[in-house]
């Protein structure tokens, strides 16, 4: 793994987190029913561990000598409370299954600190996908 293809995938993992941040954001102001205020409450409090990873990721970009993306990834539609709960299960799933690869890809590059970095936000972002899993475990449909 070079330093350009090891930025180019860090770069790629943040426009995931922009995404991510615009997502949860979006989707507490779309939140409706008797649900909303527990739904807002969700979606907002994911916001501090998405922007840490963001800033994290944009910090090692630079520190590698690379340009942080500015420009987020797509965020799904969802039209109802359980669109949007699943598109954020997805949404988690995809970045833990996107950072584990990824800190694979620093033992490589010989970047132990990035590497255990990487494996707390597989933690994180497993740890965010079992917690909507358990909400939409019982959803009304």
């Amino acid at each position: 793994m070079d330093k350009q293809k090891m930025i180019a995938n860090l770069n790629e993992d943040l426009a995931s987190e922009l995404a991510a941040i615009i997502q949860y954001t979006t989707y507490a102001a779309k939140a409706t029913g008797p649900y909303r205020p527990q739904l807002t409450q969700f979606f907002l409090a994911e916001v501090p561990d998405e922007l840490a990873h963001a800033q994290y990721l944009a910090n090692k970009i630079v520190a590698l000598g690379g340009e942080p993306v500015t420009v987020a990834g797509k965020v799904a539609e969802a039209h109802n409370n359980h669109e949007m709960l699943e598109a954020v299960l997805v949404a988690e799933k995809e970045a833990t299954a996107g950072y584990t690869k990824r800190a694979k890809e620093a033992e490589e590059f010989g970047d132990k600190g990035m590497a255990v970095q990487l494996e707390d936000m597989v933690r994180d972002e497993s740890g965010h996908a079992e917690e909507v899993e358990r909400i939409l475990r019982d959803w009304p449909l």
